[in-house]
């Protein structure tokens, strides 16, 4: 482990997690989590931002200086459902951009609890299908996420190859997949995770849920069916309280026939690769990301072939 991320460690147990663990003012909690991404998020240079528009709008294109190669990575971003948005990720999604060489599209999903499950899932969906109308192939779209939007990107996976669509690939950090919280990590690291309270898992599990059962595909894609699955890549830390959600899904998805590549961090924080640029650990999991994401994507023909 790193010095900075030992440092990091401490400084999200000590000052970040005891406010998730007493938050409850949701819309205070948006704003908090702007600053904070505002403020600690390492800037990305050489990258170029566009607010969506048409049906594609809210949301956020993000690209690197190079003219971009084709095709796209939707990226959904993490937060419970509740907090999170294209503001807060768009320095993550400029790394990836800058890169893989290609455009990044964070949408403005709807949050709980104005608007529970399944409206994020049918948001992302209206997004795959818009992509696809403007033009884009199945396989030139890569999928990713973290966290509740890592969730969010495996549901997303498993309804598109429902319909016979397969996208290039799909990535997930540290992803919450199981909404029943039968994870044993959650009790056995409810110690060790630096960052999320494993007491406030089921109220916020019953905000964001809506109406839907905890185990209801849209919002528990460890429950999903993954026929003709592409390859996908996931990361986690042994230490955090969804190392399981993560683990079980990457078996879920190898007996479904999936090819998945696995990243696993001994000891780091949640979605440890938002920090990026500071902790050697991020820099180092969104290079090995990146490098999946190209080697999924279609190269663009050489000149003169």
């Amino acid at each position: 482990m790193s010095a900075r991320l030992r440092t990091l460690n401490r400084m999200l147990r000590a000052g970040v997690r005891p406010v998730v663990r007493r938050l409850r003012n949701w819309d205070l909690a948006r704003g908090m989590f702007r600053t904070g991404a505002m403020l600690t998020f390492r800037r990305v240079k050489g990258t170029r931002y566009a607010p969506a528009e048409g049906v594609l709008a809210p949301g956020l294109w993000v690209m690197g200086a190079e003219e971009p190669l084709p095709g796209v990575i939707l990226y959904l971003h993490g937060g419970a459902y509740i907090v999170g948005s294209p503001g807060g990720y768009w320095e993550l999604a400029g790394r990836l951009a800058r890169q893989t060489r290609r455009r990044v599209y964070l949408p403005d999903y709807p949050l709980a609890p104005e608007r529970p499950a399944p409206a994020a899932f049918y948001a992302a969906v209206s997004c795959w299908q818009t992509l696809l109308g403007q033009g884009l192939r199945p396989e030139q779209i890569v999928i990713g996420g973290d966290s509740a939007g890592g969730g969010l990107a495996l549901a997303l996976l498993s309804h598109v190859l429902g319909q016979g669509q397969r996208p290039a690939a799909c990535f997930a950090f540290s992803p919450w997949t199981d909404l029943t919280m039968s994870g044993p990590s959650l009790e056995s690291n409810a110690e060790s995770d630096v960052l999320l309270p494993v007491e406030r898992f089921e109220e916020i599990r019953d905000v964001v849920r809506g109406a839907l059962a905890p185990d209801d595909p849209r919002i528990s894609p460890l429950f999903a069916s993954y026929p003709n699955c592409p390859p996908v890549y996931l990361s986690w830390s042994e230490t955090e309280i969804l190392r399981d959600d993560a683990r079980r899904m990457a078996e879920h998805l190898r007996r479904s026939g999936a090819v998945v590549e696995t990243e696993v961090q001994r000891d780091a924080p949640h979605v440890w690769q938002l920090f990026h640029g500071w902790v050697p650990e991020a820099n180092a999991s969104l290079n090995k990301t990146a490098a999946f994401i190209v080697s999924a994507l279609p190269s663009p023909p050489r000149s003169g072939s």
